[in-house]
């Protein structure tokens, strides 16, 4: 166990205040050449494609036991770290790597609020360069973790809980999407019954992409029908999107759980239920 004894949604004044530890990994989720260019002090690489198991056509679903401990092992990552994750867009790739970290069962981990684009606006110290070959901060480590399957859900279970009145679908896509007016995949629309809250209106664009307050988050996912008594499934197009809004979900105290087959899998099934 960590240490550290830090919120789920953390302020950077508030990760400026900490001191550099062995028990902190900071892990930045973009791609290598914005990370080589500026990130925050001391942090790591994971790039969003390492996240995925980019098989066609769920491109999104998670990868092999041995692919993540692989990752996760270059990245120094023990069971004592506490794991503050950022990325460059608002939250979509660290909410999914929070996921992650989930099905790993690894428990110690905190968001912060914005990702980098609110530490810069801060005018806080960045570095530049490759962390993971330049300065070995967190040396490779053995990290040996194990399925969690009560934060996933398979096409089957989502298919299941269509007619659960104890069961929502949050639906992450952009409103064309949902609506079908948009082609994403061989087959357009949405699941049945699903309710849809798009990703972006999680995030303030005023407030350096951080997210909105929790009591306004709370407001506009309970219209919707998505409340602490039920079981919430949320699913994006890949499970990026919606790694935001599993992040929400788990501040806002939700059972929630992701669908990582996500609309690429079932967009391109030939006989799930689809509405429109």
């Amino acid at each position: 166990m960590s240490n550290f004894d830090l919120p789920l949604i953390l302020e950077p004044s508030a990760l400026l205040k900490i001191h550099p530890s062995d028990e902190l990994l900071i892990i930045s989720v973009c791609q290598q050449p914005a990370f080589d260019m500026q990130h925050i002090p001391g942090a790591v690489l994971i790039e969003p494609r390492e996240l995925v198991g980019g098989v066609k056509p769920a491109t999104g679903k998670l990868p092999t036991l041995e692919q993540l401990n692989s990752v996760f092992s270059r990245v120094g990552l023990r069971k004592d770290k506490h794991v503050i994750a950022y990325d460059d867009e608002g939250g979509g790739w660290a909410g999914r790597l929070i996921w992650t970290l989930d099905v790993l069962r690894h428990k110690n981990y905190s968001y912060l609020n914005g990702g980098i684009i609110s530490w810069m606006k801060a005018g806080y110290s960045l570095e530049s360069g490759n962390n993971n070959v330049n300065v070995p901060r967190h040396p490779e480590t053995p990290y040996l973790g194990t399925i969690d399957r009560s934060v996933i859900a398979d096409l089957n279970e989502v298919r299941e809980q269509i007619k659960n009145p104890d069961s929502i679908v949050w639906d992450a896509r952009a409103k064309e999407e949902y609506l079908g007016t948009k082609q994403t995949a061989l087959r357009n629309g949405h699941i049945p019954g699903a309710v849809n809250l798009d990703w972006l209106d999680l995030m303030d664009p005023e407030n350096d992409l951080r997210l909105l307050p929790l009591s306004e988050l709370s407001k506009k996912v309970t219209a919707l029908g998505i409340t602490p008594d039920k079981k919430v499934i949320t699913h994006c197009l890949s499970h990026h999107r919606s790694g935001l809004s599993y992040l929400v979900g788990k501040a806002l105290d939700l059972s929630i759980r992701a669908y990582d087959g996500s609309w690429s899998e079932w967009g391109n099934h030939a006989d799930t239920p689809i509405e429109c």
